[in-house]
């Protein structure tokens, strides 16, 4: 290079700001626009003044959300003014324009190509293969020893609190070949936790009737139970997230209990009451539910169930609550969140007739939720004092570290304090022996 320096380039590089709201979901998208933007040769700033263009992925599943995305537009538009909108909200662009009509473009969620050309129009790039390098696993917005596995887009349900469909379209699966070669990249970039994730997990594959695709010197099923044994076979810590509780999800139990796939599950149960299940269009049986937590833990006796409940369903009687409660004490879930109902422009559940439940009796109702679980979960955690448990190391500490078990997915779990004489890296994972346990967190000492 004889016309410019390394530096000089990179100085004249076009910068983008770039803000990521929502869920896991959108980070993905977020980790992929990113990867390749910086491919062409833009560079990232932490700071909307001064960039020539600012980034913002929304959120729209709720109208909390949404605020939550036009206060971080308008916020661009103020230091920057040169915005471009994707991610859920882009879905429905009226409330953005009337909000903010002088944004520079507005895409929908997974429209990839058009953020890119977006970015083209407002700054177009400087593109230079000796300083535009990608590592082979893409840029990742997570810390380098976990990151997030998206293997589809969309849903197929139709449950009357959410507008994700609308949103995000039908589901479309990545073939498993594609989603086990980034997997292995992943790995061999020195990931060890990968968090799977999609709409609907468990749902995977149905939409190509599991076809099957080439991974290495084998055909793999594009379906839930092959994949995951597929991932156990990589050796990072493999953790299923949004499980939609389908009869085959027992499939994967038996994968746990040998230790191919972590012994976690997140299935979004979200109520108890036969009533309210049936007004969300969510399954209702939920006695034959507890039969099958039990045939579970009685084949892999270390599973966590972690689950989010909505209260206040409109409709949601004091009789309803009551089940919920009680159905909680006899599931004995692990890991648990609950979100108080707040109405969703456009769900089905606004045209149900019901009434809404009022606002203080929602948050009463949510308490009341989070003290019985809170109980219940204080109460297993008690239980793991004592134990040895292997704890993956977040945050490094002089003599005090922070982690997770394999109990704990990062960021809505709880964590592992971990005491070591010896220091720990990121990412390092270590037997631990549990010596406290309070309402969400565990305390031990590194062997």
């Amino acid at each position: 290079m004889t016309s410019k320096t390394l530096k000089d380039i990179s100085a004249s590089a076009p910068r983008i700001s770039f803000v990521s709201l929502g869920c896991p979901k959108a980070l993905v998208d977020s980790e992929r626009i990113i990867t390749a933007l910086r491919a062409e040769g833009y560079e990232l700033t932490k700071s909307h003044e001064g960039a020539d263009a600012v980034i913002v992925n929304t959120c729209g599943f709720l109208d909390s959300a949404k605020q939550e995305s036009l206060d971080a537009i308008g916020t661009a538009m103020a230091e920057n003014g040169k915005v471009i909108v994707t991610g859920c909200m882009g879905a429905n662009s009226e409330e953005i324009k009337v909000a903010h009509p002088n944004v520079s473009a507005i895409t929908g969620p997974q429209a990839y190509e058009s953020v890119i050309n977006a970015v083209h129009a407002v700054s177009p790039p400087l593109h230079d293969p000796f300083v535009d390098l990608v590592p082979p696993q893409g840029i990742k917005l997570t810390p380098r020893h976990y990151a997030y596995l998206k293997i589809s887009e969309g849903c197929n349900n139709s449950c009357t609190f959410c507008i994700i469909p609308d949103l995000r379209g039908r589901l479309v699966s990545r073939p498993a070949g594609d989603v086990l070669r980034e997997a292995e990249k992943l790995v061999k970039a020195g990931v060890k936790e990968l968090l799977v994730i999609s709409q609907d997990t468990s749902a995977y594959g149905v939409d190509l009737k599991y076809a099957q695709s080439q991974w290495q010197n084998r055909q793999v099923r594009t379906q839930f139970r092959d994949l995951a044994k597929e991932l156990g076979s990589l050796g990072a810590w493999v953790r299923l997230h949004y499980v939609y509780p389908y009869p085959h999800v027992d499939e994967v139990i038996p994968l746990m209990a040998e230790g191919k796939i972590l012994p976690y599950l997140d299935i979004p149960f979200q109520h108890a009451s036969p009533k309210v299940l049936k007004a969300m269009k969510r399954p209702g049986n939920q006695e034959k539910t507890l039969d099958r937590i039990r045939a579970w833990r009685e084949a892999c006796p270390d599973l966590t169930l972690r689950s989010t409940f909505i209260v206040g369903f409109p409709g949601e009687t004091e009789e309803d609550f009551e089940m919920l409660l009680d159905w909680l004490d006899e599931a004995k879930l692990d890991r648990v969140g609950a979100f108080k109902y707040e109405p969703v422009t456009g769900a089905g559940a606004n045209d149900l007739g019901f009434a809404p439940v009022p606002p203080e009796e929602r948050e009463r109702r949510y308490r009341r939720f989070m003290e019985k679980q809170q109980a219940i979960s204080a109460r297993i955690l008690r239980n793991k004092v004592g134990k040895r448990l292997q704890v993956i190391i977040d945050e490094p500490g002089p003599t005090v570290s922070k982690g997770r078990s394999k109990a704990d997915a990062p960021e809505i779990d709880g964590n592992v304090y971990v005491a070591s004489r010896r220091p720990l890296r990121l990412g390092d994972i270590v037997s631990v022996k549990i010596e406290k346990a309070d309402a969400y967190d565990l305390h031990g000492i590194s062997a």
